[in-house]
């Protein structure tokens, strides 16, 4: 399978909400147009859509603030799941952050999501011992 990843396309988003319906990454707290919206407004180039046959397939919204780097949205359709595809985007992601400066990548998953828990250790992350903490400074709904 030949992946091709590129930056998201406006014309992409009903397919990617529809992926992230598909994936369960989508809930009621948190807007998907909204935070496409958000993401083009900052570092638009690092939201990576990955395509086969120009079906997109895969997604991974990255970004780094000059400290951190992140990962949201990472997504991957069920029957390409366990296909390297995830691996595929995840390292496309690092190397876009490695070349500007980032020194980490940070990732944040549901404790309960132990799937992608031990996805994310097959491919060299850590559960590093700190406490996530969160404030809704604006509601989705």
């Amino acid at each position: 399978m030949n992946l091709v990843v590129r930056s998201f396309r406006k014309s992409d988003q009903k397919e990617v909400i529809q992926l992230w319906n598909e994936c369960g990454l989508v809930v009621p707290w948190n807007d998907p147009q909204r935070d496409i919206e958000r993401k083009l407004g900052t570092q638009p180039e690092l939201f990576l859509i990955g395509l086969i046959n120009d079906e997109i397939i895969t997604t991974a919204m990255a970004g780094y603030d000059g400290h951190r780097g992140w990962v949201y949205y990472l997504a991957v359709k069920p029957q390409y799941q366990q296909k390297e595809i995830g691996r595929q985007i995840m390292k496309e992601a690092e190397t876009r952050l490695q070349k500007l400066g980032c020194p980490k990548l940070n990732i944040m998953v549901r404790s309960t999501n132990l799937d992608v828990i031990n996805f994310y250790k097959a491919i060299g992350y850590k559960v590093d011992a700190v406490t996530n903490m969160g404030k809704r400074l604006e509601s989705d709904n």
